[in-house]
């Protein structure tokens, strides 16, 4: 087998894209598929990739006391084998001895032929001392939670009750939950859809066209998926569209559309719009959106521009409903992408505490008196959230707070909190903010 046909090759590659190069893992998995014809190949490097993610905190605290010495940095294929290895032994259902054959195997692949006998060594010394490593390790806090030590601290002080559930569902497997395009398909006759093809799935509690699989399929898998029928967005995401509530008639802002989950949620709950305005800065995240709007058959003025510069493309009409999915933290779903654990620093709440300021700010003005702009959240962190909404709420005169009743989440000072896992939902947060 070559290198590039070996799913482990490969996850290690996708590892060290994630790692040394910050890549979100999303865009480092892309090519997989091409680069490996069997569907198994693929399942496992995503599982390998995932999994080594989720628990990286901890998978890295076992290698440190494994280690005679820490590795060079020009050695850091090295330490992403190691944590391979570890992770196929802790969590996976891999014979101890391929797993550790497998590993020591791809020292040579990466070109490190001199390390063979390291991770030989270091495997083989697990597998005599799991026990007293594992309890060694989990004597630290950020091991023992998998999670970054300036994490943990800033959920115990937002979730003084939950932080340990938070950490628990961070650490677990999501579901795969589906949307059904009340356009084109209703939920019932898609869950008999799902039946047919012998999927088996259940109605999502409180969005009224979601679907959650029983287990993860490829989208290929998806009766109707090419056709538009369906898509894959979590049950808290799909929230968004019925808070906002836009009727006939109306423009609509989507102020950070991309990848255009909630952009085609929109466009299928009322199809009678004047219009809508999809709007996101990176135009490799807006090619996404317009993939997704095409495969649902949907259309939206889409325009790659930074939303907190509106002089630069709005076109001087006020927007009836505005729905700003602010960039943040993504605290709420580090279970669906966990490279958040390693890519998320403290030192970067500070900006973008800045930049959803900056968005509050710019886009207020567009919006027409009497309207509704949603502000919407993938974290958990306070100060993202309803402290946010409260300093922009305190610094004008012409914003007022709509409560949300719902049956969901949590009610805060200003808007509702979604937990991870509560309901098999993701962290959210969303406020309805009504101009004045």
């Amino acid at each position: 087998m070559s290198r590039r046909s070996n799913p482990r090759w490969v996850a290690v590659q996708v590892l060290l894209d994630v790692v040394a190069r910050e890549r979100l893992l999303g865009a480092a998995l892309a090519p997989v598929s091409r680069l490996l014809r069997d569907p198994r190949d693929v399942a496992l490097t995503k599982e390998l990739c995932f999994g080594v993610l989720r628990w990286w905190p901890r998978l890295e605290a076992l290698q440190e006391r494994l280690l005679e010495r820490p590795l060079k940095h020009r050695n850091r294929d090295v330490e992403v084998i190691l944590l391979l290895g570890l992770y196929q032994l802790l969590y996976l259902r891999v014979p101890a001895h391929a797993a550790v054959n497998e590993t020591v195997a791809l020292a040579a692949l990466c070109g490190k032929p001199w390390a063979k006998a390291l991770v030989n060594g270091v495997l083989r010394r697990f597998e005599r001392q799991r026990v007293t490593l594992l309890r060694e390790v989990d004597r630290q806090e950020s091991a023992a939670l998998a999670h970054s030590d300036w994490l943990v601290k800033s959920l115990r002080r937002c979730w003084p009750e939950d932080w340990r559930q938070i950490l628990a569902e961070n650490n677990a497997r999501p579901p795969m939950t589906l949307r059904v395009n009340r356009q084109r398909r209703e939920r019932n006759a898609y869950l008999a859809d799902l039946t047919t093809a012998g999927l088996v799935g259940h109605p999502t509690p409180h969005a009224v066209q979601g679907v959650t699989l029983a287990e993860p399929v490829d989208v290929d898998a998806l009766p109707g998926f090419a056709q538009g029928q369906v898509s894959v967005q979590d049950a808290a995401a799909q929230l968004a569209a019925p808070l906002l509530a836009p009727a006939p008639g109306e423009r609509i802002l989507d102020a950070c559309a991309a990848p255009g989950g909630k952009t085609a949620h929109l466009l299928e709950y009322q199809p009678s719009l004047q219009g809508l305005v999809a709007l996101d800065k990176d135009p490799e995240r807006l090619a996404r959106l317009q993939e997704n709007l095409s495969r649902l058959g949907l259309r939206a003025e889409v325009a790659c521009a930074d939303a907190a510069a509106p002089d630069e493309w709005w076109d001087g009409r006020l927007f009836q409903r505005i729905l700003l999915d602010a960039p943040c933290s993504a605290t709420g779903i580090i279970r669906r992408h966990p490279d958040i654990k390693l890519l998320r620093r403290a030192d970067q709440i500070a900006g973008l505490l800045s930049r959803q300021e900056r968005l509050l700010v710019a886009l207020w003005p567009l919006l027409a008196p009497g309207g509704t702009l949603l502000y919407a959240t993938c974290s958990v962190l306070c100060e993202e959230n309803d402290a946010q909404v409260a300093r922009f709420v305190a610094s004008r005169g012409d914003v007022g707070v709509q409560p949300i009743e719902a049956a969901w989440g949590r009610p805060l000072r200003y808007g509702r909190q979604v937990l991870p896992g509560e309901e098999q939902m993701d962290g959210f947060y969303y406020a309805l903010l009504r101009k004045g």
